[in-house]
């Protein structure tokens, strides 16, 4: 049997020690577990990519801001839905980290219950988020074994393509092609290459 996923944590990257603490006490109460950074370099240095989270982080921050910290996970992949909280929010600010992918923007002091509903929200997002991360994650990792001829031939597949026409368009015959379908078929593991297609696909992955 399959081991059922962690529950998805909290992270807490704010400069501000006492809201640190209560948010960590508010998200506690409700049975959520939250670790807390003083600053975004703490956080890039110590966090697991591969659990699944929410980060909830301030604006304005020593060294690193909360805009850059975004900028880098969104540069990373990283799947977690992220909160911004700013006692200095306005409408760019908002608009700016919605715009890159941020989920919410909060005004300090943000309303306890407000912050609860929405971190229990993003929580089951992160579950989703993460898992389907990990199968984007674990398909292209299976693709990395192909040839670039094999990629090409592969991405005709996914084009919807039949070996014929695929062979005209490499200039080579539909023995070769047919080949080459095999060892993608066995270098990738796949039951056959529908699944892998359907995998490619559901992912959204570039061959």
């Amino acid at each position: 049997m399959t081991p059922a996923p962690p529950d998805p944590v909290v992270h807490v990257v704010d400069d501000d020690v006492d809201l640190r603490q209560s948010l960590v006490f508010l998200l506690e109460s409700v049975g959520v577990q939250a670790f807390t950074y003083p600053d975004a370099t703490t956080f890039l240095a110590e966090f697991d990519r591969d659990e699944p989270a929410v980060v909830i982080v301030d604006v304005r921050m020593p060294v690193v801001s909360g805009f850059e910290l975004q900028d880098r996970l969104v540069e990373l992949g990283y799947p977690a839905p992220l909160v911004f909280c700013s006692a200095h929010g306005d409408i760019p600010m908002s608009v700016r980290a919605l715009t890159r992918g941020a989920v919410d923007f909060l005004e300090k002091p943000y309303q306890p219950q407000r912050m609860v509903e929405l971190v229990q929200a993003q929580l089951v997002q992160a579950r989703h988020r993460f898992a389907e991360h990990a199968r984007r994650r674990a398909v292209g990792e299976r693709l990395e074994a192909l040839t670039q001829r094999e990629r090409e031939v592969l991405q005709l597949v996914v084009d919807g393509l039949p070996s014929q026409v695929i062979a005209h368009r490499l200039g080579t015959s539909v023995k070769t092609v047919d080949v080459h379908r095999a060892r993608i078929k066995s270098k990738t593991g796949a039951d056959s290459l529908g699944t892998l297609v359907r995998d490619i696909l559901t992912c959204g992955i570039t061959v």
